[in-house]
C-alpha cells in the first residue's frame, strides 16, 4: 500500500498530496488514526482524505487502514503473494499456475486500448530500438532485444542506470526507447525518459499508469503492478510485459511486411546450417 501511495503522488492535487507525504511519513500512526486526526494533521477536510482515498481505488477511509496494516505486517510467504507456508505442493503449483493466467487474461483484456499501433508505427520507421529494465524488467528487455533485432532493426538492451541515462543522452529524433518498469517508482527512469524526449526520440513505457514514468513517457502501456515487487520476486507480472512485447513484435513483423519475413528466415536458415 505504502508503494501504492508513493506511486499515485504526481497525479495527487496539492491537498491529497499533503495526505499522502503524511501517511508516508507516519505510516504506524495513519494505520490506526481516525479520518478526522488525519484532516487534522495535513491541515485539510476529511472530505478530501475521502477523496485521497478514492484517488487510490480504495473503497473508502476504512479499506485505507486496513491496508495500512497488511503493509506493515510480515507476509507470510516470500515465496509468492498466493502461496502459504501450508499449502500442498500441488495447491501451491495450482496458485501460481492460476496467477499467471489471470494476469496473462487481464492483459488481454486492455489490449484493444493499447497504443499498439503507434507504437508499431514509431518502431518501423526506427533507426534503433533500445529496451530497458533493472531486475526482473532487465531480463524482459533482453529478451525482447533477441527477438526484435531479427526483424532487421538495431536493438540494444540497457539493464543498469548508468546505460540507460546515457543512451537517453545521445537519443535521436527516430529512435524508440522502451522502458520497463512494473512500479515506475525508479526516479531515474523518469529522467531517462524526459532527456530522450527533449532530445526527440520517442519514449514508449510499460508501467504503471499511476507513475512518474507514465507521465513522462511519449506512449504509455498502462499496466498495474499485481504484485508487491518490494516483497516477491515479479512472477505473473513478468509474464504480461513478455506476452505483450510478442504481441507488439508480431503487430512490427506484419506492418514491415515482406523485409520482415525475409530477415527472420535468413536467421532461421543460419542457425539450420550451423548444425
Amino acid at each position: 500500500m505504502l508503494s501504492r501511495i508513493s506511486n499515485a503522488l504526481p497525479a495527487l492535487s496539492p491537498s491529497e498530496k499533503r495526505v499522502a507525504e503524511w501517511i508516508l511519513a507516519h505510516p504506524k500512526e495513519a494505520t490506526d488514526a481516525t479520518l478526522a486526526h488525519i484532516a487534522g494533521e495535513c491541515k485539510t477536510s476529511e472530505p478530501t482524505v475521502l477523496r485521497f482515498c478514492r484517488s487510490l481505488g480504495l473503497g473508502g477511509f476504512r479499506e485505507l487502514g486496513i491496508r495500512l496494516a497488511e503493509s506493515l505486517s510480515a507476509p507470510g510467504s516470500y515465496v509468492h503473494r498466493d502461496v502459504n507456508p501450508d499449502d500442498s505442493t500441488s495447491d501451491a503449483v495450482m496458485k501460481v499456475m492460476d496467477a499467471s493466467i489471470q494476469s496473462l487474461a487481464e492483459m488481454r483484456a486492455q489490449l484493444s486500448s493499447m497504443p499498439v499501433d503507434e507504437t508499431t508505427r514509431a518502431m518501423a520507421a526506427a533507426r534503433q530500438i533500445a529496451f530497458a529494465g533493472l531486475g526482473a524488467s532487465g531480463h524482459v528487455a533482453r529478451d525482447a532485444c533477441h527477438k526484435f533485432f531479427r526483424l532487421g532493426i538495431p536493438c540494444a538492451s540497457l539493464t543498469d542506470t548508468p546505460m540507460i541515462l546515457q543512451f537517453a543522452a545521445i537519443a535521436e529524433p527516430d529512435d524508440v526507447l522502451v522502458l520497463l518498469s512494473h512500479t515506475g517508482r525508479w526516479r531515474e527512469f523518469a529522467q531517462a525518459a524526459d532527456i530522450a524526449r527533449e532530445r526527440g526520440a520517442t519514449v514508449v513505457a510499460i508501467t504503471n499508469p499511476e507513475s512518474a514514468l507514465a507521465g513522462a513517457a511519449s506512449i504509455l502501456f498502462p499496466c498495474r503492478v499485481v504484485e508487491d515487487t518490494n516483497v516477491f520476486t515479479p512472477m505473473s507480472s513478468r509474464l504480461g510485459q513478455l506476452a505483450l512485447l510478442d504481441a507488439i513484435l508480431v503487430a512490427l513483423a506484419l506492418a514491415r511486411g515482406a523485409s520482415a519475413t525475409e530477415r527472420l528466415k535468413l536467421s532461421k536458415d543460419a542457425l539450420m546450417s550451423s548444425h
